[in-house]
């Protein structure tokens, strides 16, 4: 069980080596880490929120815009659906559905069977299965009423919260933040953590923008003054600039859709030099812009950003490239976030903050510090009593418990880990595994020792038979932090990870290095009795 063959050895020390050199740039100054080559491990632990500082956001959906959203579509389509199939109609919105008036009351069986599709779970999932988005229903000849449904708006919003991280996540890594968390959190609020972020209030104004936008042509059956003195067209609707003074009468059909674009950026217009944001669609959004322009030659075309009118251009020829500029008064900062905000994509709802916390830089040195001191003190104790109670053989396993922890912090830096308080914790829990290990070998080679074995068959059945405590006892630690990891959140999973890192690195130091060492003060000495 002593033996070590030379390969065995190597590797084992290999071993070692790689993951302390891992570990190395963390106690690194910078200016070390930014001399080595590029081919030497560079990467350092990212710390997290409460050690780094930051800044901390809990985000709303809001269900009523959602709703509004959905009734409005179930509108169109349904007054679009009737048009096609020449049935007169007017539709309004009443509460969470829209009613239909039909002038003739004898079309009402025809438009009822028309305008069920409406209710299927258009957006359900692979196979069209899921709850009905809408009942539409008839009380009386000559009208239609279509309403969501509960079940269908339930599942609408666990789709608009999933889309939604998508759409936080592509902010957030935009603006650089390192190893940001972003979850959900109940039905409709979503966590975001942003470590290091200097920032707040710019990101926080990145955060509750949606970025819907639209391209709507201005409806000229009157003025946007006389739409204010009395009301607006059935299918159009009173629109403001971005400060809010200039009304714009625009109509409610959305001529092209801000989701086909692909991309987005920040630049200089060429005969003012003020910044503007270029745009360029996909093939369908370049078809149908086209289309639009050649259709509308001379009509002004309003830039819809969140119901606010970026500026109304003059289609003065047909726009067939599929690209063009969105112009508004920005400022270098402006073009670049809204550059940013339309590549990411919009937010298929609007959210709010409901909560905001900021972490300062000095707060996360003060935890680190005591992170630190309690390490420290955690692991001299631990120290202290191994060597009080086993001698030699508790340096040797003061020994592979160093070891143990430079490796932890190697393959957390290999694997890009984030290093929060509770990961700091499942260290020095670690720690106390690692020895706990040891004390199970060293109590059962003084156990063959009273037995009357020899020296080399105690040390060789102290190791033997303890290991398959070891790997028991660790393997259920083990499953223990896998379970964290999979159901915990947040600093939980943290905590889980650092565990079980420490777990497996665990039962290579206690067992496989504190052998290593003892086989080598067994050669080197030769002793006649064992000092434990």
């Amino acid at each position: 069980m002593l033996h070590f063959s030379p390969a065995k050895t190597a590797s084992i020390l290999i071993a070692l080596l790689i993951g302390l050199w891992l570990a190395a740039p963390n106690v690194m100054p910078e200016s070390w880490r930014n001399a080595m080559p590029s081919w030497l491990p560079h990467q350092t632990l990212t710390l997290g929120l409460d050690l780094q500082g930051g800044s901390y956001f809990l985000l709303e959906i809001d269900q009523n815009a959602v709703i509004k959203d959905q009734v409005t579509n179930l509108r169109s389509q349904a007054r679009q659906t009737l048009i096609d199939n020449k049935i007169r109609s007017q539709a309004a919105l009443q509460g969470r559905g829209v009613l239909v008036t039909l002038p003739n009351p004898a079309d009402t069986a025809r438009a009822l069977e028309l305008l069920q599709p409406l209710g299927n779970a258009a957006d359900g999932n692979l196979f069209g299965v899921g709850s009905r988005s809408a009942d539409i229903t008839s009380s009386s000849p000559g009208q239609i009423s279509i309403v969501l449904t509960d079940a269908g708006l339930r599942e609408r919003m666990q789709r608009i919260v999933e889309r939604s991280i998508e759409i936080v996540r592509r902010r957030v890594d935009a603006t650089g933040v390192t190893e940001p968390l972003i979850q959900r959190q109940g039905d409709d609020r979503i966590v975001v953590q942003m470590p290091g972020l200097r920032d707040p209030e710019r990101f926080k104004g990145l955060l509750k923008q949606t970025a819907k936008l639209e391209f709507r042509l201005v409806d000229f059956s009157m003025s946007a003054e006389q739409a204010l003195q009395t009301r607006p067209p059935i299918e159009s609707e009173i629109l403001y600039s971005q400060d809010g003074r200039v009304p714009y009468l625009v109509q409610d059909q959305v001529m092209v859709a801000g989701e086909d674009l692909v991309d987005a950026q920040a630049t200089f217009d060429q005969q003012t030099r003020e910044p503007v944001v270029s745009f360029r669609f996909n093939t369908n959004g370049a078809r149908q812009f086209g289309r639009v322009t050649e259709e509308n030659v001379n009509k002004p075309f309003a830039i819809v950003l969140d119901n606010k009118v970026l500026s109304a251009p003059v289609i003065r020829e047909p726009i067939t490239g599929g690209s063009g500029q969105i112009s508004g008064d920005f400022t270098t900062q402006q073009a670049q976030d809204l550059a940013l905000l339309l590549r990411s994509g919009a937010l298929p709802a609007p959210m709010t903050v409901v909560e905001e916390r900021t972490v300062g830089p000095g707060l996360g040195q003060a935890a680190i510090h005591s992170g630190e001191m309690a390490a420290l003190v955690g692991s001299l104790l631990v120290v202290a009593f191994m060597i009080a109670s086993y001698g030699l053989f508790g340096i040797i396993a003061s020994v592979a418990v160093a070891l143990n922890v430079g490796l932890i912090f190697g393959l957390l830096s290999l694997l890009g880990a984030t290093l929060t308080l509770p990961g700091i914790a499942g260290v020095v829990l670690t720690v106390g595994i690692a020895v706990d290990s040891n004390v199970l070998i060293y109590e059962r080679i003084r156990e063959e020792v009273r037995a009357g074995r020899t020296v080399l068959m105690s040390l060789d059945a102290g190791f033997a038979r303890a290991l398959a405590t070891i790997l028991d006892s660790n393997i259920t630690t083990f499953i223990a932090a896998a379970v964290l990891f999979f159901v915990g959140t947040g600093a939980v999973k943290g905590f889980a990870v650092t565990l079980g890192i420490g777990i497996i690195t665990t039962v290579f130091t206690a067992f496989t290095v504190t052998r290593l060492l003892v086989s080598w003060w067994y050669r080197g000495v030769k002793p006649r009795s064992i000092p434990i």
